[in-house]
């Protein structure tokens, strides 16, 4: 498996050790993706307040107008760790920093990135504009080499959110001023990592890596700038020794390369082998880019109704997880809380998470990678649907899939959950056909995982997983709705809505119980609001609750067409309290309790 790619030792060479303690999110954002050279900008920014939209012109962008206010990036201005915690409506907020390029990067050109900004981005370096984005849940990156100049920079950012609009891809974010019910605090503006890092004046976009588990793996390589005959080169180790190299021409900013590596180790949960991969730029035989990536070898398919990982059925056994922290909603608040998360999870039992209407932090996939678990590509959803939405959520899901492609952990896509944003889809052909449409685009750019249409109801038949949800209080309710399930005739019954959609037919894809459980318990100790719920009420003790679940777990092994589930869910989340841990991640339950629940499913 491949070390924690640059972590925070590479930091100290920028800002040294007393600095780099104090910068939040320290770590590297994007393992999948490594340049060597680079700097955190996470830390504190000055920041402000824009309700009246007067802004841009007054021309806050020149950098002279003083904001009175600091905030510590990438947590969001509603969050507490923001040092801000205000979750009032501001739908346009500023930011603004000085950057020093270090003078070891002379020459080469610099890119600002950033993991995400929620939900519009305008970016100013020294009063110039160096671009835009729109879309909250997917990184962008800028050029600046232009724009720069000796000594202090100055870096401005706009962001512009609409905390309303539920045409918005926004997931769990609620448009009212207060939480309630499935729905949870905002997340505004900056709240995934920003940082700069050097690279050369012809340099890597992206590379897409497509492991064959013969051994082949196949890299395709875009360039972001090519200015001559260039040589794409590839080198593959494993415990720090070289297993396959090779190179190819660059061709109209594009290159693609096979290698073969012999005996390939495969990637499963129970062995997460990975392989590190070097790409570089070369020209005249010289290194003028360099990129740090990883890879694992497997293989997704359905067979006899399971999942096939490597061809060995593998039962899934998911949670569901929100992905908010109370201090820092969206935001992970750490590295280390993220992979905590995960480990807690395996150590219950589960070996995978959806990753419910959140777009997953880069960090969470790359240590679902190295830990060996499962994760669910997903989007967070709008509410209703027209043709800016259509636009939106597609542009975003395109630059999901082109961001998280290379990660072994994800074994399937659903952009759709309970028909959010398509709310009539009953009727609606543009609708129907949108859920349809996004199957055959996320085919279209990757065949190897499964995806499945609208999780939950109301499918159009075209999907690899029948995905369906039931809430059913115990196991014997949920038992006498599906022992026949695989028997010829069985209709699915329908749980909120019809699980088809009117003149669709169900293609026999293997039955995948995508949220079950939801058993909510106060567990003593913890602070919970007023209206706290659950799904069919709030049990009194831990060992009622337990006993509900394990009715339910009873029930789901005694159906054999289930291929795999995922109980509702990991933590609680604000007034939500279905959690098997409390908000702030203590465990309600005995862990090894839960673990044994799930090891009744095969």
């Amino acid at each position: 498996m491949p070390k924690p790619l640059l972590a925070a030792v590479l930091l100290f060479a920028f800002v040294g050790p007393a600095a780099a303690q104090s910068v939040p999110r320290p770590e590297y954002p994007q393992p999948q993706f490594a340049r060597a050279d680079w700097r955190s900008l996470n830390g504190r920014w000055t920041f402000e307040f824009d309700d009246a939209n007067a802004g841009i012109n007054a021309r806050w962008a020149a950098g002279t107008h003083r904001f009175s206010k600091t905030i510590t990036v990438p947590f969001a201005f509603e969050t507490p760790k923001s040092g801000i915690g205000d979750r009032g409506f501001h739908p346009w907020v500023w930011y603004r920093r000085s950057v020093t390029i270090p003078a070891a990067w002379r020459g080469r050109h610099v890119l600002l990135r950033f993991g995400a900004v929620d939900y519009r981005a305008r970016v100013w370096v020294n009063g110039s504009l160096a671009g835009t984005h729109e879309g909250g849940n997917t990184p962008f990156t800028f050029d600046i080499t232009p724009l720069l100049h000796a000594g202090p920079n100055t870096l401005v950012v706009r962001a512009e959110d609409s905390p309303t609009d539920r045409h918005q891809p926004r997931g769990k974010q609620y448009w009212e001023p207060q939480s309630k019910s499935i729905f949870y605090s905002r997340t505004s503006g900056i709240w995934q990592s920003v940082w700069i890092e050097a690279a050369g004046a012809s340099h890597l976009d992206e590379v897409r890596i497509t492991p064959s588990i013969d051994g082949a793996v196949a890299f395709e390589a875009h360039l972001a700038a090519s200015t001559r005959a260039l040589t794409f080169r590839a080198t593959v180790t494993r415990d720090g020794a070289t297993v396959a190299t090779g190179e190819s021409a660059v061709t109209d900013g594009r290159s693609t390369l096979t290698l073969n590596v012999a005996n390939p180790q495969l990637w499963s949960p129970d062995h997460p082998n990975l392989y590190d991969v070097t790409f570089e730029l070369v020209d005249n035989g010289r290194a003028i880019d360099r990129v740090q990536s990883y890879f694992g070898y497997r293989r997704i398919t359905i067979g006899r109704g399971r999942l096939l990982i490597n061809g060995e059925p593998t039962y899934l056994k998911m949670v569901l997880d929100q992905g908010y922290w109370p201090e820092s909603n969206l935001t992970p608040p750490s590295d280390e809380a993220i992979a905590s998360d995960i480990r807690i999870a395996k150590s219950m039992g589960f070996n995978g998470a959806r990753k419910h209407q959140k777009v997953a932090d880069p960090r969470y996939l790359y240590w679902a990678d190295r830990l060996g678990f499962l994760v669910s590509g997903e989007m967070a959803n709008a509410q209703q649907f027209d043709a800016d939405y259509v636009a939106e959520f597609t542009r975003e899901w395109l630059d999901i899939v082109a961001r998280d492609y290379n990660h072994p952990s994800i074994v399937m896509w659903i952009p759709i959950n309970e028909s959010w944003g398509v709310p009539a889809a009953t009727t609606s052909a543009a609708e129907q056909a949108h859920l349809q449409a996004n199957y055959w685009l996320i085919k279209s750019l990757d065949p190897t995982r499964l995806v499945i249409d609208n999780d939950g109801w109301q499918h159009t038949g075209t999907t690899d997983l029948f995905g369906f949800h039931d809430y059913a209080r115990t196991g014997d309710d949920f038992y006498k709705k599906y022992k026949d399930a695989g028997s010829p005739g069985f209709v699915m019954p329908a749980n909120g809505r019809p699980v088809l959609l009117p003149g669709f037919a169900d293609n026999g894809s293997p039955r995948f119980l995508s949220e079950f459980g939801g058993i909510a318990y106060i567990a003593p100790g913890s602070h919970v609001p007023a209206d706290a719920w659950g799904y069919a009420g709030v049990e009194p003790d831990a060992a009622s609750a337990l006993a509900r679940m394990r009715g339910l777990y009873e029930a789901i092994a005694r159906v054999p067409a289930i291929m795999g589930v995922c109980y509702t869910q990991l933590t609680d989340v604000e007034q939500e309290i279905n959690g098997l841990l409390t908000y702030d991640r203590t465990p309600k339950y005995d862990v090894a309790a839960i673990r044994a629940l799930n090891d009744l499913l095969h």
